[in-house]
């Protein structure tokens, strides 16, 4: 239990509809229009065409632009996406569980004070709480690689047992977590579930490929830290009541 390797397959967070469905509508108006109008003139050219293969391919071609255009769904396009999606938005999925020598509403406590979290969490430049819910936190980047930003907020919440967080939609960078505490002997057992995803062309998978195996180490690194300074404190205000 006080194994800080972190593992993965936690989860992913879960993007919009539009960011991860090809059954949605990814034609703007404009091309909505276009296409209606490329469909319409390319139908009318194959009733005129001679050679009944490209007849055929003119027609083909017009009702696909015509379905295009009507549904507001390219399917072309979000086949791309989501290739594009696979190559440069792998998740760094990090979970691990580990045991605070200290009371439990004292670890709740230090983790929900979000503001004072980058003192032990030092991949975690600031965090700027807005209200009590959301917040926007700004996270270094190994080497000459830019800081990344983004709006979270707490989605679910039971104090002194668990809190529950995501990136708020738009984010530059996709994130999700989920950490428990429950007492147990000793001390409380805090197990921690975290993941960050790139949206597609924001990163790219040769800055992943940096980014990942250094956020893996630094979060490790982070935890241990947390583990240590949680202790302290509790050690200090024992000493304190004594």
């Amino acid at each position: 239990m006080h194994n800080y390797k972190l593992s993965g397959n936690a989860f992913e967070p879960r993007a919009t509809k539009l960011y991860e469905s090809s059954n949605v509508i990814n034609v703007g108006r404009i091309g909505r229009i276009a296409s209606v109008a490329a469909g319409a003139a390319l139908y009318s050219a194959s009733a005129r065409g001679k050679q009944q293969i490209f007849k055929k391919a003119l027609r083909y071609g017009s009702l696909y632009l015509l379905y295009r255009g009507l549904s507001g769904n390219c399917i072309i396009t979000a086949f791309l996406k989501q290739e594009e999606y696979q190559v440069h938005s792998r998740a760094v999925n990090l979970r691990t569980c580990f045991i605070v020598r200290a009371p439990k509403q004292m670890v709740y406590e230090s983790w929900r004070n979000l503001e004072k979290l980058p003192r032990f969490l030092k991949h975690i430049r600031k965090i700027q709480v807005k209200d009590e819910l959301h917040s926007r936190w700004v996270v270094d980047t190994p080497g000459r690689m830019p800081a990344v930003e983004w709006d979270a907020e707490i989605i679910e919440q039971e104090v002194g047992r668990e809190l529950s967080w995501r990136s708020l939609p738009g984010s530059k960078i996709e994130t999700a977590g989920k950490i428990t505490f429950a007492d147990t002997t000793g001390g409380t057992e805090v197990n921690i579930t975290i993941s960050y995803r790139p949206p597609a062309g924001y990163i790219g998978s040769a800055a992943a490929a940096v980014l990942n195996p250094w956020l893996r180490k630094i979060v490790e690194e982070d935890l241990a830290r947390f583990k240590k300074y949680i202790e302290a404190k509790a050690i200090e205000y024992s000493h304190d009541g004594a």
